[in-house]
């Protein structure tokens, strides 16, 4: 708007005789933060609420603090289903190798919690102790005040509730520690234009006022999205600015739970959680490295160390098969890591009764480098194996840089294409996972040229079968980026 009056202020002055400030003061383009925090004497919070370290202790006290801020998980599930231990992390990929994907297996501390292959299970991340740290310091913030965080208008009081009390208060470092994304994620436009409201030194107002204008939307973007800024970056970059921490609550990017497809069966592993983590790092246009803030996380873990880690488990896009459907599996790199937690199971449904074939595709860079789960397939597909021929499937790797021309898992798929066809007139449902780029259009078309030709059709036909495949749930894809 202020932008626009300057701009209509040159046209006619007479728009705006008494002047633009006299219409609006600058100082009252800001609004007031949508949050209000209160702040409690420590005395009066019972010692219950910040000493237990027990389980049930630290479930309540994730749930009260993710339900106290304002961001959109306060709507979801904030209680943990449960809580995991890592008990093995090694690498998949050769050592020294410039992608790196971890197996991570976990103990699952509760009895009661069940889950189904195909199912993914989301964790919530520890941040680095010192990136926190240095964020309540950059901000000037008691680390031991005891705060409660409210819609703003809304009375707060110390409640004479029970444990289950969202109000209840909660030290202001857990409740950064775990709502608050400050060494990953990059904050919006909107923090930079409430920061030159506090920046005390003209200079960093003038560029806060530029990147917040729509003339310094190009450049704003290059400095913060492209270069993936985190808020403490920009805390640092811009240090006159003192920000209240009302608007930090509000504009600090919450804290998100990571999802991942869980890569094991718990009939296989009945108090286990397996996980395939790819931590390979990235570099921004100026040369900075940047890894996942979960990823890094993980790979940093000793399972000696006994970290309990929260966790929730979601369903994903990937319904668990029973024994009887033929499978076509397609998952290159980690896109296998659903697939090992069907195979697993199947292994196990054989043992009591009849099970229909699977045919799995999978791809990778290189056979002797990220060629992951290798002796799990292989193992599978000899001998009887629920991916052997003689158990009517198949596994077929792709390793699209071991020679000058690449080869991808539709190349493996056209060699198949008539196994493929037969699997799927007896009623097989195709599962797709992986990479959300080219792979899952590129593998469609590869189908629609395998219907097309084993049945005779034109390429349009093929790929209304394949649609009416789609409407009858048996075509699952389940893509990230």
């Amino acid at each position: 708007m202020s932008s626009l009056w300057n701009t209509l202020s040159k046209m006619n002055p007479k728009f705006f005789p008494n002047g633009i400030d006299f219409l609006i003061p600058d100082a009252q383009l800001i609004d007031s933060p949508k949050v209000q925090i209160t702040y409690h004497d420590v005395d009066k919070v019972h010692s219950h609420f910040s000493t237990d370290s027990d389980l049930k202790c630290i479930e309540m006290q994730i749930e009260r603090v993710r339900s106290m801020h304002p961001g959109k998980f306060s709507r979801d599930k904030n209680r943990p289903d449960c809580f995991l231990r890592m008990v093995e992390n090694h690498s998949l990929t050769r050592a020294g190798y410039e992608k790196n994907v971890l197996h991570i297996e976990f103990e699952v501390l509760s009895s009661a919690i069940e889950y189904e292959v195909g199912d993914i299970v989301e964790v919530l991340p520890s941040q680095s102790p010192i990136a926190i740290d240095t964020f309540i310091q950059r901000c000037n913030l008691n680390p031991e005040s005891f705060i409660t965080v409210h819609p703003r208008g809304v009375e707060n009081h110390l409640p004479n509730a029970n444990i289950n009390d969202s109000k209840i208060p909660i030290k202001l470092k857990t409740f950064v520690e775990l709502t608050m994304d400050v060494a990953s994620a990059s904050p919006r436009r909107y923090f930079f234009e409430v920061m030159r409201f506090f920046a005390t030194a003209e200079h960093e107002k003038e560029r806060l006022q530029y990147f917040a204008s729509p003339e310094g939307r190009d450049d704003l973007y290059q400095y913060n999205q492209r270069e993936r800024r985190t808020v403490l970056e920009v805390l640092e970059d811009f240090p006159s600015v003192q920000m209240p921490f009302e608007w930090l609550v509000q504009l600090v990017p919450p804290l998100k739970k990571r999802a991942y497809s869980i890569s094991s069966s718990q009939l296989a592993h009945p108090n286990q959680l397996h996980l395939t983590v790819n931590v390979t790092p990235w570099t921004t246009p100026f040369k900075r490295k940047r890894t996942g803030l979960c990823s890094k996380w993980l790979t940093g873990l000793d399972p000696q160390q006994g970290v309990i880690i929260p966790a929730w488990f979601i369903k994903g896009s990937l319904p668990a098969p029973p024994p009887s459907l033929p499978l076509i599996l397609i998952g290159p790199g980690t896109g296998c890591a659903p697939f090992r937690g069907f195979v697993e199971e199947r292994a196990i449904q054989s043992r009591s009764g009849s099970i229909a074939p699977i045919l799995f595709f999978f791809g990778c860079w290189n056979e002797d480098n990220d060629f992951l789960y290798r002796d799990f397939w292989l193992s599978h597909s000899r001998n009887g194996g629920v991916l052997s021929e003689e158990k009517g499937g198949g596994f077929y790797a792709a390793f699209s840089r071991d020679q000058p021309q690449k080869v991808y898992v539709q190349h493996k798929m056209r060699e198949n294409s008539r196994r493929i066809w037969n699997l799927l007139c007896e009623g097989a449902s195709i599962y797709v996972a992986g990479s959300s780029t080219k792979m899952p259009s590129d593998v469609f078309s590869c189908f629609e040229e395998i219907v097309s030709k084993e049945n005779g059709v034109p390429r349009e036909s093929a790929v209304r079968w394949l649609r009416a495949l789609e409407r009858a749930g048996r075509y699952h894809v389940e893509a990230w980026s």
